[in-house]
């Protein structure tokens, strides 16, 4: 078995609605009665599909995550969500830092910073995202934005918080495209963000913490980009939004995690 378990995250983004969103979650507890040896599963639907989602995954191994959540103490501050309502609706983890976030709310990576540190304070997980755009890629500037990326967003976090962290990679040219990166060039990636990790905290922090891979994932592709060594789950757009299409990548996660 591997040494880091794997970790399957479904993100629903602004998809669903009530109806939608419960059955597909029972689909997914129905599914999940009891733990995988090798892969762990969690959805992050839309904020006021929470409480719903929380209730029907009720009794299942499925986790349940939010999709943001403010840096600041509850207060005035109108539409943001705060990581005391996540907790609220049994959430264990929250993402940061997504490209959307980035791109359309435009997040830099001191406010993504701010985020971590006080989610990881109320006492969620982070699933921190990282990765490139086309251009950058294309220049050859994976790895002095993914850098720069890591820098900005774990800044003054300790090696006991990172225990809490799972880094996402998603170049932004593969989410919501159907362009995938190959497994090697996942791979290569994944390869410098632990080595960063490495060489930030230490070779053992590096070894444990998890790093997903996140763009385009599918069930034609996820076996093949799973069992890279240092990929260690998916975080899935698109393909999480039906239960018979998450569920082969959840299978591969499994299968991968249990060897």
């Amino acid at each position: 078995m591997r040494a880091r378990r794997q970790l399957v995250a479904g993100n629903w983004k602004m998809n669903t609605n009530l109806k939608s969103a419960t059955e597909l979650a029972a689909g997914l507890a129905e599914k999940l009665k009891q733990d995988l040896p090798g892969t762990e599963v969690a959805i992050c639907p839309p904020a006021p599909y929470l409480a719903a989602v929380s209730a029907a995954i009720a009794g299942s191994v499925v986790k349940l995550g939010g999709q943001d959540c403010s840096f600041e103490e509850p207060g005035a501050f109108t539409g943001e969500v705060a990581p005391e309502m996540l907790l609220d609706f049994s959430c264990r983890y929250v993402i940061l830092g997504h490209s959307e976030r980035r791109q359309y709310h435009a997040e830099t990576d001191a406010v993504v910073n701010k985020k971590v540190h006080m989610a990881l304070k109320k006492g969620l997980h982070v699933i921190l995202c990282v990765g490139e755009k086309l251009e950058e890629m294309e220049a050859g500037a994976t790895e002095t934005v993914l850098d720069r990326q890591m820098t900005g967003s774990l800044a003054s976090v300790t090696p006991e918080d990172l225990a809490k962290i799972v880094v996402a990679y998603e170049p932004v040219w593969a989410i919501g495209t159907g362009k995938t990166a190959t497994p090697a060039q996942a791979e290569k990636s994944h390869v410098f963000l632990r080595q960063w990790i490495a060489n930030r905290y230490n070779p053992q922090i590096a070894e444990t913490l998890r790093i997903l891979y996140g763009g385009s994932v599918k069930a034609a592709n996820a076996l093949e980009l799973l069992q890279m060594p240092n990929i260690d789950g998916a975080l899935v757009g698109n393909a999480s939004l039906k239960v018979d299409q998450f569920w082969p990548i959840i299978e591969a996660g499994n299968t991968v995690g249990s060897n």
